[in-house]
């Protein structure tokens, strides 16, 4: 077999059954956490934009729309992954050459359980694959060096999740990967230099493409069974060799993945963490602050310290915001959070928080790189007057080693989800999450439809 006939089989024999209890919780825990950063997204700035496209255009009324609606299932899965993922306040998982947001395949796996009429247990048992595959070509796939968006490995991803909700068999579950994986190979300029919305719909495009792939191979297309390791396949123009043998996978990644704390980028949370336990221990004046020091782990430097990826100090919009370290920090000391209201445009602009940026300085140790992704490593040294007021994170609540509780998640979906629902509709979508295993999935749909933006 090749190695997407090799992968397209695993899909199509995982069972829920053989989660772990564990991992069961975590899918549970990481719906209920993307619902929220979903509703919290409804009043994003690209978000009415991609709702004319989808009025303009139309779709036959076949998947839910959070906020209400229905459409055609490729579009429910750009539209609600763009929810999902705008923010920047979903979950992510950490390998050592590429970081991704496995949430992010949730709205394709929503709209084709949905077109199939599945139950809430067939949604779960399609997200753990997308999960595993997502994640484990993360581990031994990474693309991100070699100029490429995380959002490649997300094409293999969403594409299997959804032809796994679909129910198709193996040989047009490869044609769907195949399709997906071929079409769709994005650059990583997406996240460098100037950012702009594509930063947070770069990967509902994907979820769009693949979950269109998927449904063309339920059709019949095929597409190219040597996707991988054919002549100019993946591996040849993109990734390298690599193995993975999909025969003993299991559906376990969900459980190292992480959730934030912060509406920050992943690789800032231990960061903000320490910054705001001094500042609070120690009763901080952000106002007196005259140098803040960072020492963190490579990838961290690079993405959003002013490495590799470009300048950080230059913050002009809220996607340059929560990829900016320096911005990430400067705005929790002074607001003592770090929510969607630190990248409101009047926030951004502030004298204040553009003053304070500029003190930050972050730097790369190779010690902290050498323990990434196992630890989030950070030293953080607050200069006040003549005193300095230092700690070290390696970690922070909501990473794999201090996961976050349900009632924890829940907290954070009723903050996300408060502007856009009342209190009977918010418990409502929590005890549906709960209890996911047991309803049918259009439960849970009916009550996003009942979602409004305003």
């Amino acid at each position: 077999m090749t190695h997407v006939q090799e992968l397209a089989q695993f899909v199509e024999n995982a069972r829920y059954d053989a989660c772990s209890s564990a991992a069961r919780q975590q899918l549970k825990v990481r719906v209920l956490d993307s619902l929220g950063c979903a509703i919290g997204a409804l009043a994003g700035e690209p978000i009415p934009l991609l709702r004319a496209q989808l009025d303009d255009f139309g779709g036959a009324e076949l998947a839910t729309l959070i906020g209400g609606g229905r459409t055609a299932p490729d579009r429910a899965a750009l539209f609600n992954s763009a929810l999902v993922r705008y923010l920047d306040y979903n979950d992510s998982y950490l390998a050592k050459g590429e970081t991704c947001h496995p949430s992010d395949n949730l709205g394709s796996v929503m709209a084709a359980v949905e077109y199939r009429g599945g139950s809430g247990r067939d949604l779960l048992e399609a997200l753990a694959v997308a999960y595993q595959v997502q994640c484990r070509l993360s581990d031994e796939a990474p693309v991100r060096a070699k100029g490429f968006d995380h959002t490649v490995q997300g094409q293999y991803a969403a594409a299997s999740g959804v032809a796994k909700a679909l129910g198709l068999d193996a040989k047009r579950t490869a044609h769907a990967i195949a399709i997906s994986g071929t079409a769709h190979n994005a650059l990583r300029v997406t996240r460098t230099g100037e950012l702009t919305h594509w930063k947070g719909l770069a990967y509902p495009e994907t979820g769009f493409t693949a979950t269109h792939a998927a449904f063309l191979a339920m059709r019949g297309i095929t597409g190219p069974p040597e996707v991988f390791e054919g002549n100019k396949g993946f591996m040849h123009a993109i990734a390298g060799p690599f193995e993975i043998d999909w025969a003993h996978e299991d559906l376990e990644r969900v459980t190292h993945t992480i959730i934030k704390k912060y509406n920050a980028e992943i690789h800032s949370q231990a960061t903000l963490e320490g910054a705001l336990e001094l500042k609070r221990t120690h009763d901080i004046d952000p106002h007196r602050i005259d140098a803040i020091e960072v020492d963190t782990f490579d990838v961290a430097f690079h993405i959003i310290g002013g490495g590799e990826e470009g300048d950080k100090t230059t913050v002009r919009r809220k996607e340059e915001a929560d990829h900016s370290l320096h911005y990430m920090t400067a705005v929790a000391l002074l607001d003592d959070q770090v929510l969607p209201a630190q990248y409101a445009q009047d926030r951004i602009e502030s004298d204040d928080v553009q003053s304070l940026l500029r003190k930050v300085t972050v730097t790369e140790n190779p010690a902290y790189s050498a323990r990434f992704p196992d630890h989030m490593m950070s030293d953080l040294r607050i200069h006040v007057g003549g005193d300095v007021y230092e700690t070290q994170k390696e970690a922070y609540e909501g990473f794999h080693t201090r996961p976050m509780t349900w009632d924890t998640v829940s907290e954070k979906f009723t903050r996300l989800a408060e502007p856009f629902t009342d209190a009977a509709l918010r418990t409502a979508l929590i005890s549906a999450v709960d209890d996911l295993e047991s309803i049918p999935a259009s439960d849970l749909f009916s009550l996003l439809r009942r979602i409004r933006a305003s």
